[in-house]
């Protein structure tokens, strides 16, 4: 206080000042981090390319460099062995390759990574007006991050794809380059290498400009022209014979093809049906994709409705594969939600289709086939046609509606909780968030399961029997080595062996989620301590099975333990069912069957209003411990390490968050503002 008496400036000011220093201060940290994540992610995508073998990498660049490509084909382009770009693209982009060819990918590889660093930094550019300060600084490396994970780019990097090319194209013809002819000019250059993105030229026509969306069909007539002039035997083979490059490349109806044409293929459909189909569906789409983006293009978000259109020019090109998505994910800056606790589960979704192969988005379940095989086609044609993105003129835009939360309760502990900014929520989280999050979580666990292991049982067999014998060892020394015993026993009486078959096989999911379903309708704010303490223990888990393979009793043979779940085993294969080919067999420690159900009985005993329910939920724990160790499923120090990682889950979530707050029951209306329409912009 002396010195701001001194100088003149009274202490607030003073005080208001320091904190403005400290928050810039931990703005640059976070730029700064942030440019290292996007700066790590690069080099990794780089050291993966040029780490692999030649033969396995770049592999589309064979196209242009291999011994039957196009730089060593005479005749026609497509006598090549999997050119499928237009004529055009063969012209201006055969320099390119014979350059990448005495370069061995290397100058291809960088120079692809330099496209994307661009990519990233003209979306930063582009986002709607006015942003944040925070958001100026950190929109870049994020942008760039997410580029770099994205299965597009990760693809394209690997393929020795040209697809960044075109979206950088309409990207610079509508952000960065002044000029309507130029920006125009650009714009058909991009669709002279893919066509669909001629549907550009719509969005500049009907959002005023004019100038630029003629020049956009000038310059690709007059590109391809040039083409035709100079190949007149591919220009007809691309634009007449195979009508713009269908049927070119790969199969129509792979999964990688990531068009209504592919989708309606995979589904059955064939012939006339199937060609009237995805041309009507197509139109539609594209005058819906279009008709909305040119409504967001007149709101200010121009971004958004440049995603809009290239996710619609995804559908209803008849082939789009993979590396040529990037559109569904510029998509992600398009704001849903009118509350706070909603606006995550666009970018969420968003983010997670395009960087997470669909078989961890869905369930392996031949139902969910049409869903899995067509996620990212699904997620552009909801961007295009569906997704209610709020307009800047919604009050909701820029303000929405807060998040409640509920009082903090003083812990026991003076540092607790450590990270105090994640206080406890008394609205339910939105279930679609929820349940993306709870897939791919357990997603991610059966693949770390599977990789403790090397990525099949065989490769750990050896390491996780001896760590079953030192377990063996460990609990006869305790002397509470019952397996055998209790094993053999269950199976001389019939009724109970099925019971504890029954037990083990169905309740091991459907109590968790049960628990979780039940709170997050009834007590949301336990739901989120519970969830959270689930989370932590299951990650626990994961560390153990992966520092500590070990066979279960069942799989140790010379124990003579009889698999009462899934049959007799043929021990002299180190796989064996259907089972065994999905799932790591040797993660074992610690017991998650029982740590689940500790975690359920715990958690009921506690929030449960009446005695006789605490007393059914504890039974759970006591009926499951019963039956791994009957069927031959698990050791009976598993349970105990189960035990282990559980209490350690509800440590962390106490030590992190602070202690269970008081639920308190949900208001029947959250929504402070009254329910008017939408305001949304003219045209």
């Amino acid at each position: 206080m002396a010195n701001a008496e001194h100088s003149g400036r009274p202490a607030e000011a003073f005080g208001s000042t320091a904190v403005g220093t400290t928050r810039a201060a931990r703005l640059r940290a976070a730029r700064l981090g942030l440019w290292l994540l996007a700066a790590v992610l690069a080099v990794r995508q780089v050291a993966v390319v040029l780490g692999t073998p030649r033969g396995e990498r770049l592999t589309d660049l064979e196209t242009w460099v291999g011994p039957d490509g196009v730089l060593h084909v005479n005749g026609s382009l497509y006598d090549s062995t999997r050119f499928t770009g237009t004529p055009f693209g063969g012209l201006v982009l055969k320099p390119l390759t014979r350059a990448a060819e005495q370069a061995l990918g290397w100058g291809w590889t960088f120079g692809t990574l330099l496209l994307v660093v661009a990519l990233g930094l003209v979306v930063a550019r582009a986002l709607p007006q006015p942003v944040s300060r925070r958001t100026s600084l950190l929109a870049a490396p994020v942008a760039i991050s997410l580029l770099m994970l994205s299965l597009p780019v990760r693809n394209t990097l690997w393929l020795g794809q040209t697809s960044i090319i075109p979206v950088l194209l309409v990207l610079l013809g509508c952000f960065v380059v002044r000029g309507q002819k130029a920006g125009g000019a650009l714009i058909g250059l991009a669709a002279a290498l893919q066509p669909t993105v001629l549907l550009f030229a719509a969005l500049l026509w009907f959002t005023g400009r004019r100038r630029a969306a003629a020049a956009t069909g000038a310059t690709f007539a007059g590109v391809t022209a040039l083409a035709w002039a100079a190949m007149p035997h591919d220009s007809y083979t691309y634009w007449v014979h195979h009508m713009a490059g269908v049927g070119l490349g790969g199969k129509a109806d792979a999964l990688a093809n990531q068009s209504l044409h592919g989708a309606l293929l995979r589904l059955g459909l064939t012939g006339p049906l199937e060609i009237g189909l995805f041309l009507a569906v197509g139109a539609a789409v594209a005058v819906l994709g279009v008709r909305r983006a040119v409504r967001y293009a007149r709101d200010g978000q121009l971004l958004l409705a440049v995603a809009l259109t290239g996710c619609a020019a995804i559908a209803v090109s008849p082939t789009t594969w993979q590396h040529q998505l990037l559109w569904v994910l510029l998509a992600v800056v398009g704001r849903v939600g009118r509350r706070a606790s909603d606006r995550y589960v666009w970018p969420v979704a968003v983010v997670l289709v395009m960087t997470l192969p669909a078989k961890m988005m869905l369930p392996n379940m031949p139902a969910l086939y049409p869903l899995r095989d067509n996620a990212v086609l699904l997620a552009a044609i909801a961007a295009a046609t569906v997704v209610p993105f709020l307009p800047r003129t919604s009050p909701h835009y820029h303000a929405p509606i807060p998040t409640e939360y509920a009082e903090p309760v003083p812990a026991r502990l003076r540092h607790v909780p450590l990270l105090p900014f994640l206080r406890r929520v008394l609205t339910r989280p939105n279930l679609l968030l929820e349940l993306l999050l709870i897939r791919v979580t357990y997603a991610a666990y059966q693949q770390v399961r599977l990789a403790a292991t090397g990525g099949s049982n065989s490769a750990g067999r050896v390491r996780a029997e001896a760590h079953g014998q030192e377990i063996l060892d460990l609990e006869r020394f305790l002397h509470i080595d019952i397996e055998h015993t209790v094993n053999h026993w269950v199976v001389g009486v019939e009724w109970l062996r099925d019971f504890f078959d029954f037990y083990y096989e169905s309740f091991h999911f459907v109590v968790p989620l049960t628990v979780l379903a039940v709170l997050y309708w009834r007590r949301p704010v336990d739901y989120r301590w519970a969830r959270s303490s689930l989370g932590f223990a299951t990650l626990l888990a994961l560390v153990g099975f992966w520092l500590y393979p070990l066979a279960p009793p069942r799989l140790m043979p010379a124990l003579n333990i009889i698999d009462t779940v899934h049959g007799v085993q043929d021990f002299s294969k180190p796989d064996y069912g259907t089972l065994t080919a999905l799932t790591n067999q040797y993660a074992a420690m610690p017991s998650l069957h029982f740590g689940w159900s500790l975690w359920c009985g715990l958690v009921i005993a506690i929030v449960a209003p009446r005695w006789w329910m605490k007393a059914l939920g504890l039974l759970h724990p006591f009926f499951t411990v019963s039956a791994i160790v009957a069927t031959g499923n698990h050791w009976v120090l598993d349970a105990a390490g189960g035990a282990v990682v559980v209490l350690a889950g509800f440590g962390l979530s106490y030590a992190l968050m602070g202690p269970r707050a008081r639920s308190v029951k949900l208001p029947e209306r959250t929504d402070p503002v009254p329910a008017t329409k939408e305001p949304t912009p003219s045209g």
